[in-house]
This record gives structure tokens, sequence and C-alpha cells, in this order.
């Protein structure tokens, strides 16, 4: 059927005339000129890069590569400039075919009768090509224009062709396009013109560069209300509006575009590809909220006048959203008029600075998963030295033992330290990739255990991002009744998109350690309250964790709640370190005072899932032994494989009290107890602070002092230590503190060094000692007999 058709109409051609045939062949050949005529895209120019918040607001905006003002296109035209448009350009604008032959006509009469050109009957199709083409206004180009406008009707709708106009027609000086002009005349979305806003704009493309707000004010005022007569002629506007607009004043000089997000735009357009950008390319609609970055960036501006007084001149701040997954503020650093050479055009949010102390919850949160600790076990908290590396806590006190969710609320770094050790520093790297951190990019050996206090860098970005990913799982898995470990995790993006959701089955920390994670966090005194904040009406419940590194060259401080994530960084973008420069002082303040700005927030749920009773000792926080005195208490299921206490041992006690055992007592004659008893190196520290502490009843004199505990402990230096000693101006080696934990007050300890005596002390147990570079053995022996020795190396 459809060969028959073919040969049908093949023989039918062979028939046609040479003449026909050439006729048709030209026919073709024309229309696909013409098809093709069209270049796309229409206009090749560079646009301005614009960010605009989540509800279309224009919140910042760039002069294009060409020093030009120019927007890219909008799918809409406000209703009042397409009116004053129409009205003033092209009458019959949505009557003909892109070409009008009636002003065609008239324009070619007026010009006969005047002997010279007094009206091109350009309509708004024929000025958008013009526009695109850029050729001299000769009668060749306007046939072509003709040609091209018509092609302009027949593939693009009406609205479309105004929007092209609206893009891209001149308005005076640098600005091009109606969104551009609206901005810069008038500071505001062309939606909100007023009619004699709008039809000062509609006459401003006819002549911009004689008339434009600065120069011809009569002429243009005198245009403009010629528009708005013939806009009440024609019925579209009233005379009570029309009297009143001819009232309003022009434009006066030019207005500054927005400024709120200067490095999230500077961030888009390195992210975009190089060159000319046509269409909606170089416009962001991003997820932020115009009225929450106002409110973080006027914070940030008033404390930084605080803080450049001790010449801390940079801050930034990021708040997410954790429910939708998105960036509502993003300050990438403080603006001041006044102080342009402080760097505040660095981009802080993305740039690596050390984290101090931000990364202690999460380590805390991992040995909970992995059943290490409890989440009150007595972490040691004295003087430490591992290979080489000595770590000080902030205040350089000691409290012997501290339980491990205070290490996270009290940002301790000695039991941080030993907490990274028994994790294992190389786990913990791993863990942290695994969460998102991509700039502990060197080996974990470069890192060792100070990656836990501030080591390795990390930017606002990814911990923030970090951290709301865990409150984000948090608040799924928990609000789901499901055993399943499938959750959405949301990619902390500027563009909602279907894309940006993905499903993750695997979680490296478990929900009921978050959840004891985030207790702990909220337990931080706040700066400038007291110690029972809680206690106020006005404050939220907010999870947060501030850090300081070394030298004090940043300050943070980053809050959680259900809703919402703020992170805070203040200080120098050239990395100076200032005196007072720390997380609890000069950020955190920021962070509370952003948060009061936020709508109200909740509180995390408790758990619902990985939880159970267990027995625990109440003294140390572990697992309860049999000699301890224990409670029941909900812990994370995973910590049930943690070890019991090794702080509880059983003694034998004779009626009055006094330690005693089968040789020197009878067992009928003794009482066994469960006794709380430390090592004495964190024993000397512990008791200091807890009055409490009851220490090991001393043994009756007629029996033997040998025991299953020991009396003495030698803190420092530790065994087979390196220690490195600097020299004085005076070339002597400065001296190494020895220092000796004993249980007794009273006891007197004999030091020897390489089997020579050289000390004895009584009381206090800490002996300075200049060596010489070599290795030694340090032994010391009690009054009693006990015995300890130790090797160590001096370099």
């Amino acid at each position: 059927m459809q060969s028959a058709t073919v040969n049908k109409i093949s023989n039918k051609i062979r028939q046609w005339s040479v003449k026909k045939k050439i006729f048709y062949s030209l026919a073709v050949v024309v229309c696909l000129i013409f098809w093709f005529s069209l270049p796309s895209p229409l206009f090749k120019v560079p646009y301005s890069y614009i960010i605009e918040d989540n509800k279309g607001d224009l919140m910042g905006a760039m002069v294009a590569s060409d020093g030009q003002w120019r927007f890219p296109e909008k799918e809409e035209v406000p209703e009042k400039f397409a009116q004053c448009l129409i009205t003033f350009e092209d009458k019959r604008f949505y009557y003909h075919p892109g070409v009008d032959p009636i002003a065609i006509g008239r324009a070619f009469t007026n010009n006969l009768k005047s002997s010279r050109v007094v009206s091109g009957a350009s309509t708004i199709n024929m000025q958008v090509i013009r526009l695109a083409r850029r050729q001299d206004r000769t009668i060749l180009q306007k046939i072509i224009e003709i040609f091209l406008a018509l092609h302009l009707q027949l593939t693009h709708s009406k609205k479309e062709v105004l929007a092209l106009y609206a893009a891209h027609a001149p308005f005076g000086g640098n600005v091009v396009g109606l969104e551009a002009a609206s901005w810069r005349y008038y500071g505001r979305e062309p939606e909100d013109l007023t009619w004699a806003e709008s039809a000062t704009l509609a006459v401003l493309p006819n002549a911009p560069s004689l008339i434009h707000p600065g120069k011809n004010r009569n002429h243009l005022l005198e245009k403009r209300n010629r528009l708005l007569d013939k806009l009440f002629e024609n019925g579209i506007i009233d005379e009570a509006t029309l009297l009143s607009a001819r009232e309003e004043p022009l434009p006066e000089k030019p207005h500054p575009l927005p400024t709120l997000a200067p490095h999230l735009l500077q961030w888009y357009k390195k992210q975009t590809n190089k060159g000319i950008y046509t269409g909606t390319a170089a416009r962001l609609r991003s997820t932020l909220d115009i009225s929450v970055q106002q409110n973080v960036q006027d914070i940030l501006y008033r404390h930084h006048l605080d803080l450049k007084q001790n010449s801390i001149n940079n801050a930034c701040a990021l708040v997410l959203d954790v429910k939708n997954g998105t960036v509502i503020s993003y300050v990438g650093n403080v603006y001041d008029a006044q102080n342009k050479d402080n760097a505040m055009h660095v981009d802080i949010i993305r740039a690596r600075r050390s984290p101090g102390s931000l990364l202690k919850p999460i380590l805390y949160a991992a040995m909970m998963t992995d059943g290490l600790i409890l989440p009150d076990a007595l972490i040691p908290d004295i003087p430490t030295q591992m290979s080489g590396y000595v770590p000080q806590n902030f205040d350089l006190k000691y409290d012997g033992a501290v339980r491990a969710s205070q290490v996270v609320s009290r940002s301790l770094n000695i039991p941080s330290v030993r907490m990274l050790r028994s994790y294992n520093y190389i786990r913990f790297h791993h863990l942290v990739t695994l969460l998102g951190i991509t700039t502990f990019d060197k080996s974990p050996a470069h890192y060792g255990l100070s990656m836990i206090l501030g080591g390795g860098e990390i930017t606002m970005w990814e911990i923030a991002g970090l951290y709301g990913h865990l409150a984000q799982q948090y608040n799924q898995i928990n609000r789901s009744h499901q055993n399943s470990k499938e959750y959405t995790s949301l990619d902390w993006t500027f563009i909602r998109t279907e894309k940006s959701q993905k499903k993750i089955t695997q979680t490296h920390l478990d929900n009921a350690s978050l959840g004891w994670m985030f207790a702990s966090m909220e337990d931080v005194m706040r700066p400038g309250e007291e110690v029972f904040w809680q206690q106020f009406m006005s404050s939220r419940r907010i999870s947060w964790k501030t850090g300081t590194s070394f030298g004090f060259r940043d300050a943070w401080a980053i809050g959680i709640t259900p809703e919402y994530v703020v992170a805070v960084w203040t200080g120098n973008a050239n990395g100076e370190g200032r005196p007072g420069l720390v997380g609890v002082r000069t950020a955190a303040p920021i962070l509370f005072e952003i948060f009061e700005k936020l709508p109200p927030t909740t509180w995390f749920e408790q758990s619902r899932q990985g939880i159970s009773q267990t027995s625990v000792c109440t003294q140390s926080g572990f697992k309860a032994s049999p000699n301890c005195t224990s409670v029941q208490k909900t812990v994370p299921q995973s910590t049930l494989k943690s070890p019991q206490c090794p702080y509880h041992v059983q003694i034998h006690l004779d009626q009055n009290g006094y330690r005693v055992h089968d040789q020197c007592e009878s067992p009928t004659n003794m009482h066994s107890k469960g006794w709380f008893v430390l090592p004495p190196a964190i024993e000397q520290y512990y008791r200091q602070i807890h009055f409490d502490y009851k220490p090991l009843p001393p043994y009756r004199s007629d029996c033997q002092t040998s025991s299953s505990y020991n009396e003495m402990e030698i803190v420092y230096p530790p065994k087979d230590a390196r220690i490195k000693v600097p020299r004085e101006l005076d070339g002597q080696y400065e001296a190494a503190i020895f220092h000796v934990a004993h249980r007794r007050n009273d006891a007197t300890i004999y030091w020897s060094l390489n089997d020579e005596f050289i000390a004895t002390t009584t009381g206090n147990h800490k002996l300075p000692f200049r060596p010489e570079p070599g290795k030694y053995v340090l032994t010391v022996t009690d009054d009693l007999g006990e015995r300890k020795q130790i090797s160590f190396e001096v370099r």
C-alpha cells in the first residue's frame, strides 16, 4: 500500500515541467533558509550572575563580563510593564504575525512625504531581532528584520517575545533589561513597580542614549506622562490612578543592588562553566531564606564591631534546615565598609581551618557505637605523654578521672586523647571520612592523636553538614517505628532536586549513641549564663559544641536541634592568632543570638530503638562487677559488650576497719567488702576534687603489706618514653620534673637512676632532674619496700 502511494507521487513529479520543478525546489530552499535563519540561542551575550532566595527575591548580583547590568531573562513580564510597553511601542502586538502591515504602510507614506525617515514601524518582534543582531539601520537590514520577525513569531509565543524584549532592551548607561533597570532605578522587583514607574521604564529603551535618569529629565517626564495619558484614554487605568501617577517623581541616582550573599554568589560563579552564559545559567534560585540571611548578617556585623577592637577581623555563619536538608543562611564573611582590607572577600565557610574540639562528640558516639564505653564511664584525666605527644587541658588542670559524657560537655583534652588512643586514630580517620569530611586527605599517621584536638583541617561546610546529617538520621530513624537502618540522606545543596535525595542503607553511628551524644552536648554551660541555665524559661534546648584551635587562631561554635544546625566561626582569615579568641567567648554568643532569631525549636526525642537496661556501677559508670554498688540504667544496646568496672576490688577488713589478710588474721574474724579504688596517679588528682572519695583503709600494723593492688605509680616519665629536653640560654638542659603518686600522704620514696641513688622525697613526690642525652632506668622504692621501675630515653 505504501509502496504504491510512493510510486504514484514519483510518477506525478516526473510529469512536472522543468519550470515547475525549479519553482518547487526554490520554494523548498527558501523554506529551509527561513526555518534555519533564526540563530539559537537568539542572544549570545554575557549575563550578570544573580542569586535569589527560596521565594525568588533578589539577594545579590554582579555585573556581566562586558560591564553591563544584564539579568537573565524571566518567563513572565509584569502586567503593568507589558501594558505600558505595548501601548507605547506596538499597540497591535497581540494581533499581528510579528510584522504590522498597517504600521509599515503608514511609515512608508510618512517617510515619502517627509523625504526622510520619520518612522520605522518596528514591532516589538522586530526590535527583538534588531537587539539580537546589532546591525546598522539600513533598508536591507530592515527587510531582514521583517523576515526574521515573522520567523520569531512562528517559533515563539507572544509571552516569550515580550520576555526577550524585556530582558535585552537598553535602559540607559550600562543597564540592560527590565529587571536590572527596576533594581538600579527603583531598588525593587519589576513586579512591585507602580504605573508611573512602569511607564518610565517603558519609554526609556526608545532613546536610551539620550534619555535616562540623570539628564534630559524634563523630556523623560513628558514622554512618561504622555504614555500615562494614553493608558487612561485606552481604559487601562482610571482617572485617580492617572492623577497620582503623574505626581510621582522620576528616579534619582541609581540604587546599589542587594549584597546579602556575595560569597555564595562567587562560589556559584566558579561552579558554572567559564565563558558566555545564556538563558538562566547565571541565575541561582537558592534555598536561602532572605529574612534569616539578613538577621544573621546583622548579628555578625554587630559582634564584629566589638571583636575588631581585639584585631579579630573576620566571622562567618551557616544555618541549615535539618528537616528539608537545605541551607537557609550562608554568610561567608562579615562585611565592614570601614575596613575593606580585612580580607572580607574570603569565603571562610569553604576555607580549611583547624576544628579545635568539634570532633570530640563524634568520638564519644563512635566509642559507644562500638561498645567500648558506657555513656558515663570514667576516663583518666592525668598528666599524659604518648610517643612524645603531651596534650594539655585548656585550664592546665587535672581531675584525675571524669565521666565520658563530661569529656564532651567540658571539652577536656587529655581524656579525649586517651579515648582516641583506645578507639585507634586510624579507625577514627576512616570514620570521619565516611561521615563526609574530605579535608583529612593525608595519611592517619600524619594527624595521629592530635586529630581529636584540631590537628587536622575541616571546612565549616562539611562539619555543619556532618552534624546536620546525624540530626536528620536521628530524627528519621527515631520517629519511624521500624528497625530498618534505611533513611533519607540529604545533600546540603542550594538547588532543590529530587536527585539530591538518596537512600542510605548503612549508618556509621547507631541512633541510641547519637541520642546520648546530643544529650552530652546539651550540658555545656552557655556563655554569660549561670550553670543552671535550664531554669530560664526563655532558654532553648540546644546541643552545642565549641572549638578553639592551637594558638588562638580559630574560634568555633556549632549548635544542633531537630530543626536546625547553626555553625559560627570567628578569627582572622590570614591565620593570625589573638588572645581571647576562644570559641565560648567569641563564637558561642553569636550562635545563641542566631538561634533566638529562628522559629521555635523542639528537642530530640529519646531513642526508641537500640537501648537496653543494665546494671551500672554508680561510682565508675562502667558495667557493674560483683564488687560494685550498682543501679539499673538505660544505655545504648551496643555498649553492653563494654568491660566491667576495673576500679572496684574486694578487700578484707577486721572488726576495727583495718585491712588484713589470711596470713595475719583468721578468715572467721574478717569480713569482705567491695571498695572503689583508683590507680594512684588518678587517685592523687581525683580526691582533690571529689571529697567523698574514700582511700583504701591502712593495713593493720601486724599484717604484711603485700597486696594485689599497687600503692605507688610513676606518673612521669611514662614507660619507654622518649623525652626531648631543650637547652636554656646558658647552655644547660632544662629540668624535667619526675613525678610519682603514692596513696599514703606520709610515704617516703627513694629515687635511683641507673642504679645510682639520687634523692629522697616525702609527701610531695616531684623531683626536678637535668638529664644528659642517653638511656636511663628510673627506680623508686617506698619506705615499706614497694618498688617500681621504668626505662626511658632522653634526646
